[in-house]
Parts: C-alpha cells; sequence; structure tokens
C-alpha cells in the first residue's frame, strides 16, 4: 500500500476531471480525494496498492476526452485515513 500527491496541471478545471477521477479510483477501490485549486490546477491524494496507482495514473494521463493533463507533479506522503474517494471543494 502506497499514498502518493499529485498536481495536475493543463486544462484540468471545468472539464468534468474531477468526477472522471473519482469514478475511476472508486473502481479501481483507491482512497483518497480530489479538488481544484484556486491556481487552475487539480490536486489528487491516492491511497492503494501500487499497481492500482499506477493504472490510475495512466487513466489521468489519457483524460476523458475533455482534459488534457501536461504535467503531473507528484510526490510521496505517509498512509493516512482516507476513506472512500471522494471530491473535495
Amino acid at each position: 500500500m502506497i499514498c502518493k500527491r499529485w498536481i495536475l496541471s493543463g486544462k484540468v478545471q471545468g472539464v468534468g476531471l474531477r468526477y472522471f477521477i473519482k469514478s475511476n479510483a472508486q473502481r479501481l477501490r483507491l482512497e483518497g480525494y480530489v479538488k481544484n485549486l484556486i491556481d487552475g490546477r487539480v490536486e489528487v491524494v491516492v491511497q492503494g496498492e501500487e499497481e492500482n496507482i499506477e493504472q490510475f495514473k495512466k487513466m489521468i494521463l489519457r483524460g476523458n476526452g475533455f482534459s488534457k493533463v501536461s504535467k503531473i507533479e507528484e510526490e510521496d506522503l505517509p498512509l493516512g485515513d482516507y476513506g472512500e474517494f471522494h471530491i473535495e471543494y
């Protein structure tokens, strides 16, 4: 089990990306959250099995047909108690 924090840049707000991320995270049984940042980027904190997180990252990079992630900044986080993956406002 690992935990990551990603900051997504590109065309990532106002294109349904948060809902796309949430539904795919739940399907992969990942924990954490996604939220818009005031600077136009999107933050994702995700926790789960490493292979599921790598698959999840590939889905995010492919996008939902409306979004375009041009950059992912990544950092490792300690494991936490995030519960079911959700959207934070």
